[in-house]
């Protein structure tokens, strides 16, 4: 009997998150520690919630500072994620949504549109927010029309969403990239004119890339690798984060990834530090991780919300 009243309790819980992400999202469209870069011994304790809806920059979208990431070893249409199978994956995006997750993110690089769609399924469109991407080169997996229009449209049929919230040029690797791809910038403004897209920008691999990201116009939305250790980052700590402080001085929105240095960073620990690391010094708005069973769900979540309401 005691145990059914636990499961009662704990599908109320899930139940009442959810009703608290739809009321809040109503509306909107949805290694080792280096010592941190703020001055003084203890910064201000920040307050707040990984599950906590937050609007991001100018682009107006509401949603929850914590992503689930779903490109953990991704490549040619497949991922750790997608690996899990239709059943696992499945449990893994609802338990992520019962915890008050509101942001995935997606890409066409790790072939999880579909496995999004079906778990999604009989979620109120309101509950969630869709980030996905564009690869922009030719592979032996994809072959790019050269702009975005073909690309979106697919992206939306396989989510069966009529808005994709953000839509990125997908891991830019030089600082060239708003010319190399100046068409898929076009028309990827073209479909955020036509209501298709919300917000735009890119995912960087390249300090150079990040740089020009951070200046740019056209960029509503940097994904940034970032974490106290340089683990899997596109420079020192120091240079990446004083790029991400300009960028969001800029009016940029800047969500961090590889936090946990793209599983470099295992020991409960290093994953403190950099997320700690990360918050203290402001540098981004929300961050995604990919996370692959529930249990890493609840995890990063309380480690999250530590870091954020730590003791000044």
């Amino acid at each position: 009997m005691r145990n059914h009243t636990r499961a009662s309790q704990e599908r109320s819980q899930g139940y009442n998150r959810r009703q608290f992400i739809t009321t809040a999202l109503a509306g909107a469209g949805v290694l080792m520690a280096r010592p941190p870069m703020t001055s003084g011994a203890n910064p201000p304790a920040k307050k707040g919630r990984a599950t906590d809806i937050v609007t991001l920059g100018n682009t107006g979208i509401k949603t929850t500072r914590l992503a689930l990431g779903t490109g953990y070893n991704g490549g040619g249409r497949t991922s750790a994620q997608a690996r899990l199978g239709v059943e696992a994956f499945n449990k893994l995006l609802r338990h992520s949504l019962d915890q008050g997750i509101a942001l995935v993110d997606a890409a066409d690089l790790y072939g999880i549109h579909l496995y999004v769609q079906r778990a999604l399924a009989d979620v109120k469109r309101e509950n969630y927010t869709l980030s996905t991407k564009i690869w922009p080169r030719k592979e032996f997996w994809n072959s790019p029309s050269g702009g975005a229009k073909e690309e979106v449209n697919r992206f939306r049929k396989e989510l069966k969403a009529d808005v994709l919230e953000i839509c990125l040029i997908h891991c830019m690797t030089n600082s060239d990239w708003p010319q190399t791809y100046k068409r898929i910038r076009d028309e990827l403004s073209e479909m955020k004119d036509q209501g298709a897209v919300k917000a735009v920008g890119v995912s960087c691999h390249d300090y150079g890339a990040l740089k020009v990201a951070s200046e740019h116009p056209w960029v509503d939305v940097i994904y940034a690798r970032i974490n106290n250790a340089g683990a899997s980052m596109d420079g020192t700590p120091a240079e990446i984060s004083a790029v991400l402080k300009q960028a969001r001085a800029n009016g940029k929105v800047v969500v961090g990834m590889k936090i946990f240095g793209a599983g470099k960073l295992v020991q409960p620990a290093q994953k403190d530090a950099s997320l700690k690391y990360v918050f203290d010094n402001d540098l981004v708005d929300a961050i995604t991780i990919g996370m692959t069973k529930p249990e890493e769900v609840k995890d990063t979540i309380q480690r999250m919300n530590r870091a954020l309401n730590r003791s000044a």
